[in-house]
Formats: structure tokens, sequence, C-alpha cells
């Protein structure tokens, strides 16, 4: 923008957690209040920094080390060695990079973090800063998590059912894996537990969701803390327009094969294509990739697959040769543009929260395979709450078997349950666009927060 910096109102320091689904929220959040005036550095690891697509992106950049610039191995197995010694290199540098700011002449007012890393409140705190909290899940999943840090959820579960205040009665198979499957895995729970060990010292509390998507459960959160709706946090170009040099996140660990799945989509007639895509981690066993190929292949409709390099050998053999005639299987691909795009008609997902936000602010109907974490929770929601998708059935062993696959996608594409689903996606997709527009329920949150910031800084 060439602004001299001085004209800035305030300075945030946005610090992300390093992975692809906390980076993306957190940046379209910091280009929503970079739009309002206020100066923005977004701190994120020299591991990440270097191994990212970064596109041009107007937001400020800033990194620290983690103690692991070369990267982790068995990340899932070491998340607590990682976050310990995070914690220990990280406030480290984190106070040396606030400092060394305040040098510059670019003193910072605020440091709006990832709570993953809930050790950053205390430097705010130290430096007198305000603090922001950022919840990159939904408001039903955050109030899930909450209950358990407090012990008012016991695990294991007992009983047929959930009852919790602000959410609907849950089965315990809505719940989110690490709940549901007691023990499966302690380093993430303990994670995600661990983002409400002191959020209520944080001055603001945002959550990646939309208020009239979950009135009830942000109602009652409210209660307990300064919680403000901010989403969804996607490219304003794909909402609301106002920011004209927003149409993507601007920052990617995958590059995509934009042109080649664009130009496929290209010639595919309106809502004809079948999209696939399992996120930035999921990978599926290889009996349930076995399945949904067939499935895909049982149905008459195209279909664009995303399947990652790591899992390419999980397809069945000449799968993309056999098949090339309606589908296109690639490595990565630009999902807002391919969700965007006219000529998809349906959204096979694993439930993600930002994958799930993207289909609903695109109006795109999901066949949900919810695969771990909080994505059997999105699933309940996207079924049987928003009515904007099917969950595909599995059988004992987990699996979702080929004719369920293709039956819940024929569901959608041709049948009657379709028609109502599809109404129900163009509802959302009106509601996801006003709330980030000037004067609606998000908008209306950030530019609050933007006030009282200024108001603290003069």
């Amino acid at each position: 923008m060439g602004k001299d910096t001085s004209a800035y109102r305030a300075h945030c320091l946005v610090f992300a957690y390093p992975a692809q689904g906390h980076i993306n929220p957190i940046v379209e959040l910091s280009k929503r209040l970079k739009h309002k005036g206020v100066e923005v550095t977004l701190v994120t690891t020299n591991f990440i920094s270097k191994n990212i697509q970064k596109e041009v992106s107007s937001i400020a950049l800033e990194t620290i080390s983690d103690g692991f610039d070369e990267g982790m191995t068995g990340q899932i197995e070491n998340i607590q060695t990682y976050l310990e010694r995070f914690e220990r290199v990280g406030s480290k540098n984190l106070t040396d990079l606030i400092e060394k700011l305040s040098r510059s002449g670019r003193p910072v007012n605020c440091i709006v973090y990832d709570p993953f890393l809930p050790w950053a409140l205390d430097i705010a705190k130290k430096f007198g800063l305000v603090a922001a909290a950022f919840l990159t899940q939904s408001c039903a999943v955050d109030t899930i998590f909450y209950h358990v840090r407090k012990g008012e959820l016991k695990l294991p579960l007992r009983g047929p059912e959930v009852l919790l205040p602000g959410l609907p009665p849950l089965e315990p198979q809505d719940m989110p894996s690490f709940i549901y499957n007691w023990g499966s895995y302690p380093g993430p729970l303990d994670l995600l537990v661990g983002q409400f060990s002191n959020v209520e010292k944080a001055d603001w509390v945002f959550c990646n969701t939309i208020y009239e998507l979950e009135q009830e459960a942000v109602d009652w959160m409210s209660k307990i803390m300064p919680m403000r709706t901010v989403g969804p946090t996607i490219p304003s170009m794909f909402l609301d327009k106002r920011i004209e040099d927003d149409k993507d996140y601007g920052f990617s660990i995958f590059k995509p094969n934009t042109d080649a799945c664009v130009k496929w989509l290209n010639d595919r007639p309106k809502a004809s294509v079948v999209y696939v895509s399992f996120g930035s981690m999921a990978a599926l066993e290889a009996e349930q990739m076995q399945e949904l190929a067939w499935g895909l292949r049982m149905n008459n409709n195209y279909f664009l697959w995303v399947v990652r390099a790591s899992e390419e050998a999980k397809l069945p053999k000449n799968f993309v040769e056999e098949t090339s005639e309606k589908g296109l299987v690639v490595g990565w691909c630009p999902q807002l543009e391919v969700l965007a795009h006219e000529a998809v008609g349906c959204f096979v997902t694993h439930c993600g929260w930002n994958s799930t936000l993207e289909a609903l602010s695109l109006g795109v109907p999901m066949v949900a395979m919810p695969q771990w974490t909080d994505q059997s929770t999105n699933a309940k929601y996207i079924m049987d709450f928003w009515k904007m998708g099917l969950k595909a059935p599995v059988d004992e062993k987990g699996l979702v078997r080929r004719e369920a696959a293709a039956h819940c996608i024929r569901e959608i594409m041709e049948g009657e349950r379709g028609e109502e689903i599809k109404k129900n996606a163009f509802k959302w997709r009106k509601l996801a666009k006003e709330a980030v527009d000037k004067g609606g329920s998000s908008d209306k949150n950030i530019e609050e927060f933007v006030a009282k910031l200024v108001a603290r800084k003069s």
C-alpha cells in the first residue's frame, strides 16, 4: 500500500501456529485488519517461511525459530516434544522480536495469537499489550474442548448422548475423534484442550465462524469469555469483494496445479463435476482410497480428485489412465477457485473446518467423509443442522464402501434430497457474504476491535 507506517492507527503482531490450516485463516483476518487501517506483522517459523509458496502478499512477514528450523519427523508422535521446545525457544524469540520492532520505531500494540500457543498470551501481558486469541475451529468444537478443560465433560464418555450448553444433543460418535476414541492421540487432545488453559485472560477471543451459523454456541461462550465471530476468513474476492487484491490466501505449503484444474473445469457442463479432496493432512487407508475410487467409477459424473503425492500409491492400479475420460487426478489444486467454479456440483470432503467454511461460503453441497479430530462434529452439523450435505455411512470397519459413496453423490447431484440441500447451500452462501460485508455480524466485530485498539493507542 506504500503507506508511511506512522499513518497506521495501531500495530498488530499476528502469531500463527505453523500449519497450513492455521496460517490461512489468520492471514485472512490480518488482511481485514490491514484494510481497516491497522499495521499488521505476521510471525511464522523459519521452517514454514522457507518451505511455503509465498504469493505476493500485502502482509509484512517476520520469522522466528521454533527450535526445529529443519522441520520435524514423526510429527504427530512428537507433538509434545515440539510444543515444549517451541515454547522454550519461541518465547525468547518472540520477546526479542517485540523489542526489535519497538527499537525500529514500529512498536506493537496488540498480539493476535493462535491458542495452540497459549504462552503467547503471557508475553502479551508481560509487555502490557492487548491480547486476542484466534480460535481456528467451529464454536461448537471449541465449546466441547472448553468443557473437557473445565472437567465438566468427563472422559471416557459414558451414555448414549452428550448434552452441553449451547449445543444440540450429540451422540458419542459425533464428538471429535480424540474424545470419542479416548486415548487414541493424547498429544493432540492436550493441545486442543490446552487452548483454553488461560484464554479467559485474553482481552478478545476471535472465533472463525459466522454468528448466524452457530448462534446458540456463540451466545453461550460469550458469557464465559469476550468472544467475537470474525468468519468466514476467506479471501475477500470470493465473498464481499471489498479488498481487491485479496484473491487467495497467499501462503501455501503445496504448489497447486492451477492451470490444469481450471482449464479442465472450463470444459465441463454446469454442476456436473464431483470435487474430491481430503485436505493437507488427512491420510486415508489404502482400502478406503480403493473403495472411493470404485464409487467415483460407478457414477456417471465427472470428477476432480486431489491426491497428494504421498497418497498416490494407494489408488487402484491404472485408475488414472482408465478413468481419464471423466476424471482428473491432481496433486493439489486451488480449492477456492475450484469450489467457486460453476462446473462443480458437489464436494466430497473430510470436513476440516476450513474446507467446510469454504464450501459453505461458496454454496457447494457436501458429501461428508470425516476422518479424525473435529471432522465428525463438523459432518454432523453439515448434515443435520445446516442441512447442506450428506454424511456417507460407514461399515463396521469404519469405511465408506463404494455403493455408499456413489449413492450419496447421486443423491446430491440428481436426487430429490439434493434439491433441498442446494437451496440451503444457496442460503448459507448469502449469509456468509453478508457476515463479512459492510455492517455484517463479523465486520461489525472487527470494526469494534479496531476502534478499541485505536482508542487505547491514542
